[in-house]
């Protein structure tokens, strides 16, 4: 019996333990203000190279999002892969144990990209600032244009963690033949409808609609919308239970993820990212597309 009591004790310290160091995946300026420079918190910006020249959070570290992607010969943008991922993140000066918390100025767009990445290396500690930039901003929160000061590292090798799912053409075609996966398109309704001018355009049979913009609050310093509101639109969808498997795509991959971030801090577990999206399906002539909202 003591043995068995020291043993459910040390289990319960430790599960303490890790839910006392787990990110929140979402935080608030207010948050990051009051850890902002402390050892082990690493903000990446992931604006746009011109805007980060102009003004940044102190202490932010630049990745231009484009450096997380890849042109095909066929036009098709890919992720650059887990290895160059964290190649990157060596290069920016970040070490696996550190909290990595990412912003934009675009709602999200660029650090759900930047998440995604994140989750498919299992880095452990992940948070996105919620409103980016933009709110930190309106906030009346101190920015600087002085570049930060870091040194290359090792990062490591790359790891695995229980979300970043990544779905390829390959599964796509598995889906088209049959399966429970909901596949959700976060395209504009134009592109999602298609045109009759464009044989190839519209979108994939079976697949849902669900623009990704409908998850920011742009009047609200571009924050996430409530998530009341967010879980209502979802379950419309069929999307309610946390394990409810989910593949996003849209047209390059980009606002999918974007996706993937919303989906994440609902709390759904199983959300895979379709890389090559629209601009690699539309290429495959004997697939089918479909046209209209349904």
């Amino acid at each position: 019996m003591p043995q068995l009591r020291r043993t459910i004790l040390s289990l319960l310290l430790l599960f303490f333990a890790l839910t006392a160091t787990a990110a929140e995946l979402l935080v608030e300026p207010a948050w990051l203000a009051k850890n902002l420079g402390k050892a082990g918190v690493v903000v990446i910006d992931v604006t746009d190279e011109p805007q980060y020249q102009r003004f940044h959070i102190p202490g932010a570290r630049p990745l231009p999002v484009y450096l997380l992607s890849r042109r095909t010969r066929a036009g098709v943008s890919l992720s650059i892969g887990p290895t160059n991922v964290v190649k990157l993140l060596g290069q920016l000066g970040v070490r696996r144990d550190d909290h990595i918390v990412i912003y934009d100025d675009m709602g999200g767009l660029n650090a759900g990209r930047l998440l995604w990445e994140l989750d498919r290396i299992g880095h452990p500690q992940v948070s996105v600032l919620d409103g980016g930039l933009v709110s930190w901003v309106l906030e009346g929160r101190k920015v600087t244009n002085k570049p930060a000061s870091f040194r290359a590292v090792s990062y490591g090798k790359p790891g695995k963690g229980p979300h970043g799912g990544l779905a390829t053409l390959d599964d796509i075609r598995q889906w088209l033949k049959g399966s429970d996966e909901i596949l959700l398109d976060v395209r504009s309704r134009e592109e999602f409808v298609g045109s009759p001018r464009y044989p190839r355009s519209g979108h994939i049979p079976g697949a849902k609609w669900w623009e990704w913009s409908n998850s920011v609050d742009f009047e609200n310093g571009f924050r996430r919308r409530p998530v009341t509101e967010l879980r209502s639109a979802l379950a419309a969808l069929g999307i309610e239970d946390a394990n409810t498997p989910v593949t996003l795509y849209c047209r390059s991959g980009h606002r999918a993820a974007q996706a993937y971030f919303t989906l994440r801090s609902l709390g759904f577990h199983k959300v895979h990212v379709y890389d090559g999206s629209m601009l690699e399906y539309e290429r495959q002539r004997k697939l089918p597309l479909v046209k209209g909202l349904k």
